[in-house]
């Protein structure tokens, strides 16, 4: 939830930053950059919580 937090945040920090005159490709590439990050660190969670699911469970 938090991840999905900081990626909005992270999106509305880049909307702001074309509204100061970056231009529209660069905030795109930014906003597709931080998606990317985001889908990185989910997919690392979901390993982690995994292996703590297996870990509990063999206890």
């Amino acid at each position: 939830m938090s991840i999905r937090n900081a990626r909005r945040h992270a999106n509305d920090d880049a909307k702001h930053l074309e509204k100061d005159g970056v231009p529209e490709d660069e905030v795109k590439r930014l906003v597709e950059k931080i998606q990317e990050m985001t889908n990185n660190y989910i997919i690392k969670v979901d390993k982690v919580l995994e292996l703590k699911e297996k870990d509990i469970l063999t206890v």
